[in-house]
């Protein structure tokens, strides 16, 4: 009975959100940027089954297993419905296993099992998948916050199993056939998991078995009959009745068997069918997609729209279960003990501090709370903070922005952690080199220190450390300044103008610097690599997140600068492979999107069409934010020009739909650009309400041509994290040409710290 009180209230809830128009799932397609390869990346997303920041997440698998590419467009089979925690496909997944329906003659290898399908035939949608296989087969699925709720339908004349791959790296699987249940557990993962990491799921079907079995190694090696199986890689099947309907529940655990027993029981044990689970999925995605409410704009424009703002709430994943009493408990990817509270993990900061967090401190305020407050917990746990967790220290690429992240928690109010122990936590981290992984620590943390900058070719992409250490230590700064703390603010505000040591006057480019002082000889600004990271200096030049004011003195003014930005665009895109010694996806993304040096399909120059602000050029900022958002995204499997990366590439859309972006986190500005939709509603956590309209706006109506807040015009080019989460109104009334007066005073500029401390 009180099953049946809750579905009734979960169908009156989405009846409503239907009633109102306002089912924003519909508008996300989850194939977008599928349609990637190893050379030429369109997004490298798979079509995610998820709940928001849930704890496992579910895909059909056209690719191989432990392979990246779990899922291309352009391929026409799939092997098996996984569970999946997979980031990026270059840094591959773990905890997986899969799920696969068979029919008339059994086979359980990965490749013998395949089924063809058409794109024709599959929906893709955050709270439901379906595809129906070219030999008739049917599966569906809806997510739960850490399982799955399956129905496969079978043809009638064939037999129908369902086929279990726990993966090679370790694996178990356990069949109980009274209880029509399997358990077992999978290991495999990366270098970055604690001694004795497993995922430990069961599973539960709603018919009888007619016969059961498991299976070893990649080959497929059968026992029929057998209960149990252990080793680097096996699976089991189930029979079921020719033309069954079989539906099946699934959920796994870090901790225990019987922790996803308990999970079971909480979130699958009271579902009768699968619509349930879907309503529960499609109410828990409305209820965060609906934080925002866009009016005009095209079709297209709105699935953009939507498809983005879904993946941007993805990752970071929750890493935490609910013990008997509903209390956080979670395994630790880093000491692998067991823990109260909450945890969240899967997220590459070098990435992602850029857009991803500014966007959630400003949409999820509780959620980030607990993630920032998670990263003090996990260097209390590993003596090391987070910089790209997977689910443990991974730590690739470079720069310690964990200090970004924090220090914008804090500046925005977000203050769900002892600042004192985060900068502790941050010098630790500036003096010293950790064992996992480059952005663990620092490399040439002493040079760094005593130069001003991190040489080359001692320390590899040395210029793109030296320009990230800098802006960390401003973000550490500017934590240590806002809590009294003037022993450590003293200490990272010595760097915080060691961007200029990389200056080259004479080519006024950053420039790879060697340990005597001179420069690095056979310099080509277009050449990738060497002392940049993923890139070249024409993407590196504009890394100085936080004194922009800074880099404008350097180069002698706005007119330098701002021919500079223009000048991006307007080279030729050609590159030189440098180090890399081949192509490699992100200098191909760059020639493919055809606007110069400009390489938004990788992070580090996705803030700089921003910085015509800081040069009294805003209306180049309004062109190009809407010019890339026109040109570089779309809803499809193409819908990217390059990573999406944990949410970073889609919520730099999301922010810049709404006509903001935080181009220095850690300061509490959000700069201005070019709204696309006519109105959009914004419904904060606080229960207060901002509305962004943007009169007479179109892809051709760009252009600001004068902006109010809440009945007060103004003309400075951003807006702060106050200002936007005490709601109200801003308007912007749009035209088709550049308003070259609005904007331009040397007080409209957005924050540079070189400016500020005059």
């Amino acid at each position: 009975m009180k099953s049946k009180k809750l579905l009734a209230l979960l169908l009156f809830v989405n009846a409503i959100w239907l009633a109102n128009g306002k089912d924003f799932v519909n508008h996300v397609n989850t194939l977008q940027g599928t349609n990637s390869r190893f050379e030429l990346t369109r997004g490298n997303t798979y079509p995610t089954l998820a709940m928001p920041w849930g704890m496992n997440f579910w895909t059909p698998q056209t690719g191989i297993n432990r392979d990246g590419w779990i899922y291309q467009h352009f391929k026409d089979s799939i092997r098996g419905f996984r569970q999946t925690h997979q980031c990026s496909s270059w840094t591959n997944d773990y905890a997986a296993f899969s799920l696969m329906p068979v029919s008339g003659k059994l086979v359980v290898n990965q490749y013998d099992r395949a089924l063809r399908f058409n794109h024709a035939n599959e929906v893709a949608k955050p709270h439901y998948y379906k595809v129906t296989f070219d030999n008739r087969i049917t599966t569906e699925m809806s997510p739960t916050e850490r399982g799955v709720y399956f129905r496969f339908t079978f043809p009638k004349e064939d037999n129908a199993y369902v086929v279990l791959d726990a993966n090679n790296g370790g694996s178990m699987v356990r069949i109980y056939p009274e209880e029509q249940k399997i358990v077992g557990y999978c290991r495999n993962a990366n270098h970055s998991v604690p001694k004795g990491f497993t995922n430990y799921f069961v599973v539960k079907f709603n018919k009888p078995f007619m016969a059961h079995g498991v299976w070893r190694n990649a080959a497929g090696d059968i026992t029929p009959g057998s209960k149990e199986a252990f080793g680097d890689y096996v699976g089991s099947y189930i029979q079921f009745t020719p033309g069954e309907t079989v539906e099946t529940k699934v959920i796994s655990s870090f901790i225990s068997i019987e922790q996803a027993e308990l999970s079971f029981a909480k979130e699958l044990e009271g579902l009768q069918t699968l619509e349930q689970a879907k309503t529960n999925a499609q109410n828990a995605w409305n209820e965060q997609l609906g934080k925002v409410e866009v009016e005009g704009g095209t079709d297209e424009e709105v699935a953009t729209f939507y498809s983005c703002f879904f993946r941007s709430m993805l990752f970071p994943r929750k890493f935490y279960e609910l013990d008997a009493n509903n209390n956080p408990i979670y395994y630790s990817p880093y000491d692998g003990q067991l823990h109260e509270g909450y945890m969240y993990t899967d997220n590459g900061f070098w990435d992602t501090f850029r857009a991803q967090f500014p966007l959630n401190a400003l949409l999820h305020p509780q959620m980030h709370g607990r993630y920032v407050k998670s990263l003090i917990d996990a260097y209390d746990q590993s003596g090391w903070l987070p910089s790209w967790s997977f689910p443990g220290h991974s730590c690739g690429m470079v720069g310690n922005h964990a200090a970004s992240l924090l220090a914008d928690a804090w500046v925005k109010g977000i203050r769900t952690f002892d600042p004192e122990k985060a900068l502790a936590a941050m010098y630790h981290e500036a003096t010293n080199k950790g064992p996992h992984g480059p952005s663990n620590g620092r490399d040439g943390w002493r040079e760094y220190f005593q130069l001003g900058y991190v040489p080359y070719p001692e320390y590899g992409e040395s210029v793109a450390k030296t320009l990230e250490f800098c802006y960390d230590d401003f973000c550490a700064m500017q934590l240590a300044k806002l809590t009294g703390n003037r022993y450590y603010e003293t200490i990272f505000g010595r760097q915080i103008f060691n961007y200029k040591q990389v200056y080259d006057t004479e080519t006024r480019f950053m420039r790879g610097r060697k340990k005597d002082g001179s420069w690095v000889g056979n310099f080509d600004p277009t050449e990738w690599g060497g002392p940049y990271t993923e890139g070249s200096a024409w993407h590196y030049h504009w890394s100085v997140f936080h004194d922009v004011q800074g880099l404008i003195n350097l180069m002698d003014g706005d007119r330098n600068f701002v021919a500079k930005l223009d000048s991006v665009f307007s080279v030729p895109n050609t590159f030189k492979v440098g180090t890399y010694g081949r192509v490699i996806h992100e200098m191909t993304e760059m020639a493919m999107i055809n606007m110069g040096q400009y390489a938004h399909g990788n992070q580090p120059i996705q803030h700089m069409i921003y910085l015509y602000n800081y040069a009294g050029a805003p209306w180049k900022t309004q062109y190009w934010a809407r010019e890339v958002m026109n040109k570089l995204y779309s809803s499809g499997p193409d819908g990217y020009p390059g990573d999406e990366d944990q949410g970073q590439t889609s919520s730099w859309y999301v922010i810049s739909a709404m006509g903001l972006y935080s181009v220095c986190p850690g300061t509490d500005q959000y700069v201005i650009g070019s709204p696309v939709f006519p109105k959009m509603t914004i419904h904060l956590e606080n229960g207060k309400t901002l509305i962004l309209e943007a009169a007479g706006n179109s892809l051709e109506n760009r252009y600001i041509q004068s902006a109010s807040l809440n009945g007060k015009s103004f003309t400075r080019t951003w807006l702060t994290y106050k200002e936007l989460t005490e709601g109200g109104i801003i308007r912007f009334k749009m035209g088709s040409k550049p308003n070259r007066a609005w904007g331009v005073a040397s007080s409209d500029r957005p924050y540079s710290v070189s400016t500020k401390l005059k």
